[in-house]
């Protein structure tokens, strides 16, 4: 428990879960949110921490409570001027961007995001702090930017840098922008890195996901809705146009947004105003726009299943990313990049991979790119407790399958993989569509997790949305 600074008196979880009048325990709700917070009193001590800020800043919950908060955020901006402050006079809630040292002695860059809890009389009774990682800092420990990398992004490849090129120009401008890509070849961080080299880089960078939610959530979860909008709206809520005022809203898997919706969202586009469910008075926002899809945008305009004009108003600016397979060059330098980050991490002083592991991971096709040779590294890194990387800290299913020496063939109507040597599950045949073996990965993965998607999708080097959405495009049961 901790002091009440107004009355003396102590205030804790049930204090705060009184605030809110929840009859159910309060602790399964909060550590139940994804986003690392952390709730503190008005003396700026810690009452509860989520099991998220755990792992972001590495301190187990049962250690914050009680502790001063800036003795456990570590945050730039505690020791120059405490955003809470900015809350006593307005009790609105504060924004503000700024970096930690985790208990890694890692220093990440964050926005925090500052809300004040009320009791029913207006009064101030404690404050929720909700963390957004904006990654590690790309600097070594000199000081020095990286090489062959901007804003984190690491390559060295011609089509690389033909990227690195053009970032700091789409940067500087306000215009809309479509990322294509496959899964994993780090669309999400290229947009982040355009925001945060542009002007905008101090307002706030608001991700949706549009093929996470349903159609009428993702609604509401975009341009909110006010009170009694529909069964279940108990108060307003601002959409994700509103917080993104001042700074970028991007949309990833923009090929999975409803086709009404696409309808409101140029109406937004063309407009910059924002009708939230339930309300007829609009609001204007200040929004740059980027957008993103591992889809064929123009194949879906030609099946009526995405509007021409909307494509068009998105993609003033292009970026499409290439695959893994595709960036010459560039495997060797991500894999000792990954090795230094998760050995760091880990505690490990791992000096590299022997060379067989080097032969097998160079030859690997990836079909989830950036995101499964990220996976492959950190997996092998954890269980290795040895100078070098070998064989057999590898994940099984490198080793087990016949995908470790696919090579993949790219040709104007369809992409194909030889396959010298297959499992008996794929028949005899030599030649197979990559959608049919795509398939058959899926399935060998669901058998070899006994039906748990989160690790099939953890096995393959994917994320569950993306397993989730290529299991109903296959219509895996």
């Amino acid at each position: 428990m901790v002091r009440n600074d107004r009355k003396g008196s102590t205030i804790g979880l049930n204090d705060i879960s009184n605030l809110f009048a929840f009859e159910v325990d309060i602790r399964e709700i909060l550590n139940s949110i994804t986003a690392p917070f952390l709730i503190i009193d008005r003396n700026r001590n810690a009452l509860f921490a989520n099991q998220s800020f755990e792992v972001l800043t590495g301190f187990p919950v049962g250690f914050c409570k009680g502790i001063p908060c800036h003795h456990i955020a570590r945050c730039e901006i505690c020791m120059k001027n405490c955003p809470i402050d900015a809350t006593h006079n307005n009790f609105e809630p504060v924004s503000v961007n700024t970096n930690f040292l985790n208990r890694d002695r890692k220093i990440v860059n964050i926005q925090i995001v500052i809300n004040p809890i009320k009791n029913k009389k207006g009064e101030i009774k404690a404050y929720v702090e909700s963390y957004k990682t904006l990654g590690l800092k790309t600097t070594d420990h000199a000081g020095i930017e990286m090489p062959y990398s901007f804003k984190g992004i690491i390559g060295r490849s011609h089509r690389m840098e033909k990227i690195f090129q053009i970032l700091p120009v789409l940067a500087q401008s306000d215009a809309s922008i479509l990322i294509t890509g496959e899964t994993g070849t780090g669309k999400d961080k290229v947009a982040e890195a355009i925001h945060h080299a542009s002007s905008r880089k101090h307002g706030p960078f608001i991700k949706v996901n549009c093929g996470a939610l349903p159609d009428t959530l993702l609604e509401s979860e975009l341009f909110g809705h006010t009170k009694g909008a529909f069964t279940g709206a108990v108060e307003n809520k601002p959409g994700r146009f509103k917080l993104a005022h001042n700074g970028t809203l991007y949309l990833t898997e923009i090929g999975d947004l409803p086709f009404l919706l696409q309808v409101k969202l140029l109406t937004v586009l063309d407009d910059g105003i924002i009708f939230p469910l339930g309300s007829t008075k609009g609001f204007k926002t200040d929004v740059r726009f980027i957008a993103a899809t591992h889809r064929n945008l123009e194949e879906m305009v030609a099946k009526g299943e995405f509007r021409q004009d909307l494509f068009y108003r998105l993609s003033v600016a292009r970026l499409h990313l290439p695959a893994l397979c595709e960036r010459h060059g560039d495997i060797r330098l991500l894999l000792d990049h990954f090795c230094r980050i998760y050995s760091s991490r880990a505690g490990k002083s791992i000096k590299g991979f022997r060379k067989k592991v080097l032969d097998l991971l160079n030859k690997y096709q990836y079909p989830g790119n950036v995101r499964e040779l990220a996976n492959i590294v950190e997996y092998s890194v954890a269980i290795c407790n040895e100078d070098y990387l070998r064989i057999d800290h590898l994940p099984s299913y490198l080793t087990d399958t016949p995908t470790i020496d696919t090579v993949r063939q790219k040709s104007a109507t369809q992409e194909k993989l030889i396959i010298p040597a297959c499992k008996p599950s794929f028949g005899e045949k030599e030649n197979f569509s990559w959608k049919h073996i795509e398939k058959q990965m899926i399935m060998d993965a669901l058998i070899k997790t006994n039906g748990n998607k989160g690790k099939a999708a953890s096995y393959l080097g994917w994320g569950r949305s993306t397993l989730w959405r290529k299991m109903k495009q296959f219509k895996i049961n």
